[in-house]
């Protein structure tokens, strides 16, 4: 059985999630406990790393000599992109972000938009498109084809609630209908999501506060 718990803490080591078909790896980098996911296909050793988010040389060792094809960043906020140049200069991955997002980070990226596919070797993500957070974030989904999806939902949901909309009302009616239709009305209980700080949770766990959250606001 897999003794991942996803509780990772800045500075320290990386945690490991072995899937049938997918290796996760979650570190938290500085100084915002920001995660970092590198995700690598078994069959050919393919890497992709969602987030370049700090600490380029502690991204850069869990990378190490093998090829990183692609970044992809979750939303257009610095904390989620200070490592960006540097990963990308070192490693010659191309990087991806949705175009509403793509003029607030340091390098030219491709586009990619809701339903997109990113192929990680013979494994994929989908593309979900959240709006709210900032008007390009988005989800990625891994359907693990024997077991649960595995979701990464950057800064637009976390346990306990969904991302920062800054007090703005209609910021908050388009990313809470998002999260209601896109992710808890799209995926099962089972989902594993794993946010942009802090600790993972499930789809299952979250789902029975989603009124509340819509009801107070935030």
């Amino acid at each position: 059985m897999s003794s991942y718990s996803g509780n990772v803490e800045t500075g320290g080591a990386p945690d490991v999630r072995n899937l049938p078909g997918l290796r996760i790896t979650k570190l938290s980098v500085g100084p915002m406990d920001n995660n970092a996911y590198l995700l690598e296909c078994l069959s050919n050793e393919d890497l992709l790393l969602i987030d370049a988010a700090n600490e380029a040389p502690r991204l850069l060792e869990l990378v190490g000599d093998r090829a990183l094809s692609t970044v992809v960043t979750t939303h257009q906020h610095m904390d989620h992109w200070v490592a960006l140049e540097e990963v990308v200069a070192a490693t010659g991955a191309r990087a991806l972000a949705h175009p509403d997002d793509a003029e607030g980070l340091p390098i030219s990226t491709s586009p990619v938009v809701d339903g997109d596919r990113i192929p990680i070797g013979d494994c994929e993500l989908e593309v979900i498109h959240l709006v709210g957070h900032t008007p390009g974030s988005i989800a990625l989904v891994y359907r693990d084809p024997k077991g649960t999806p595995h979701l990464f939902t950057g800064d637009s949901l976390f346990p306990g609630g969904v991302g920062n909309t800054h007090d703005d009302p209609e910021a908050f009616a388009s990313l809470i209908g998002d999260i209601e239709t896109k992710l808890f009305g799209a995926l099962p209980d089972e989902t594993w999501f794993y946010p942009g700080h802090g600790k993972d949770s499930t789809l299952g766990a979250e789902r029975p506060s989603v009124p509340e959250w819509r009801a107070r606001g935030w």
